[in-house]
């Protein structure tokens, strides 16, 4: 069976934004590997050495992988999608929520709706959308 698992571009933050989401979510780096690291000839363009080809973050057996695009590749913001987190416990979920909306942009406010007892949705300092959410509703 497919295992589905996310993945995002960032445009020159990638390592900065993995390394807060390994902080803030409790993952482990499974691997991040520059352009300047890859063991292919071709490394990318110039000025692309230090930015992140793969990464890969493991929290809670799912991978969230990201790279940065490549210098003079079009870059867009991420849209269209939100990274959907769950937590049993709403105290989880709102500390989970503060913390990914520290310096980024809340779309709703973490609140009782009829299907949790805390949810919220946000875009982050680096652009990736979020929904958070923490206990079920009776």
């Amino acid at each position: 069976m497919p295992v589905l698992d996310s993945y995002l571009f960032f445009d020159g933050t990638c390592a900065e934004a993995m390394r807060f989401y390994e902080r803030t979510l409790g993952g482990k780096m499974e691997m991040m590997m520059t352009y300047a690291e890859s063991p292919e000839p071709m490394k990318g363009p110039p000025g692309s050495e230090k930015r992140i080809m793969h990464a890969s973050l493991v929290i809670d057996g799912r991978r969230l992988m990201a790279s940065d695009s490549p210098p003079g590749q079009p870059h867009s913001a991420m849209s269209g999608f939100s990274l959907s987190l769950n937590y049993p416990k709403p105290d989880e979920a709102k500390r989970i929520f503060n913390a990914l909306a520290d310096g980024g942009t809340v779309i709703m406010p973490l609140g009782k709706t009829f299907w949790a007892e805390a949810f919220g949705m946000l875009t982050d300092r680096f652009g990736t959308p979020w929904m958070v959410g923490g206990g079920e509703q009776s």
